[in-house]
């Protein structure tokens, strides 16, 4: 069931006279409620704007664009990036783009729905995934096979050391990545994956995402090889879009220091998670990331009841298997954390 609110869900959640403990949701650096980040969000908005809806491609155009993204570039190790108003479009913009081109078009178990074109269906396992993509190389006439993916795909068969991966011939493909639940969190200064799957050494590599969950702005990013990120911007459809907010960009490029403390504050509490947890067998878990999915209605409701709420709803689709995880943030508490560990040790413990 549904559950309405009037406020952002920080560390805590509001509703029907009720106060929860919130481990849910993807602010994973906790800023969206942080004083000092939006004190430097609305700095920028007074300089920059609540809104610019103008086509990148205007004759009047603003610099915090092109400054933010060679900024990116440099931080997650590719050539060249583009920036969007959402991760959503960019994963579109990517997967448009690619089906123009020569290529057949492949889908890892979990891709998320923002990279499907059409009526795709992702396959079950890597296993019958690299049959497929073996016996299609080997019919005449074949064309490069594009592999759509997710990052972080909340099963543990990608990230961290991507062994799954490792099984294709990835020397003879193109790889499109999203890194949503990557960027910002995982990787040296929040960098994400890009580098990993670099050296994977595909035949090409794009790599898109939303900026939402690790930097707290609404904006999405395409990073990629030069010549193919110039021929993404030279599209109808990226000329059509409007772009992300400037003053989101300029909060962007201005808060690195919040966003080292805040990754070193979420490091620290998933640490102090795993040391208080007696039994994480339940769960699957990425190492250095801040999520534990599970599928228990049974612990969902017995958190509910100690007032604590997780993530726990159908997704993408009402049809779709419910998707409950707990979601350690850098605005927890140590108070907070311990008693979400208490509270699962106790349900744990008498299974």
């Amino acid at each position: 069931m549904a559950i309405y609110i009037d406020n952002f869900p920080g560390r805590v959640l509001n509703t029907n006279g009720n106060q929860y403990l919130y481990f849910g949701g993807t602010s994973y650096l906790g800023l969206q409620y942080d004083s000092e980040f939006q004190e430097l969000f609305i700095k920028n908005i007074k300089q920059y704007g609540t809104n610019y809806s103008a086509s990148r491609k205007s004759n009047v155009r603003f610099t915090i664009f092109d400054e933010a993204e060679s900024y990116l570039a440099n931080l997650v190790g590719s050539e060249d990036c583009l920036t969007l108003s959402s991760g959503y479009l960019a994963g579109q913009f990517v997967s448009e783009f690619i089906h123009k081109k020569t290529c057949k078009p492949f889908y890892a178990p979990n891709t998320h729905s923002a990279l499907f074109r059409n009526t795709v269906k992702n396959y079950v396992t890597y296993a019958s995934l690299n049959i497929a993509v073996r016996n299609y190389l080997n019919e005449p006439n074949a064309k490069t096979p594009v592999l759509f993916l997710d990052t972080i795909d909340f099963s543990g068969g990608s990230y961290p050391d991507f062994e799954s991966l490792k099984i294709l011939p990835l020397k003879e493909m193109i790889i499109v990545a999203d890194d949503s639940h990557g960027i910002g969190i995982v990787g040296a200064n929040g960098r994400g994956v890009y580098k990993a799957l670099k050296a994977l050494n595909p035949k090409q590599l794009l790599v898109c995402c939303s900026l939402g969950k690790g930097f707290a702005i609404q904006a999405g990013a395409v990073f990629g090889d030069k010549i193919t990120i110039e021929a993404m911007e030279n599209t109808s459809f990226y000329g059509g879009a409007s772009p992300a907010s400037p003053s989101a960009m300029a909060t962007f490029m201005e808060a690195e220091k919040i966003y080292n403390k805040k990754r070193a504050l979420l490091r620290n509490n998933i640490e102090l998670f795993l040391s208080q947890m007696t039994l994480l067998k339940k769960f699957r878990h990425m190492s250095g990331h801040p999520t534990f999915t599970f599928q228990d209605i049974a612990l969902v409701k017995y958190l509910e009841h100690h007032k604590i709420i997780v993530t726990n709803f159908n997704y993408p689709k009402s049809t779709s298997e419910t998707m409950s995880r707990i979601v350690i943030s850098a605005g927890h508490s140590t108070k907070d954390i311990k008693k979400l560990t208490n509270v699962l040790n106790s349900f744990l413990n008498d299974l």
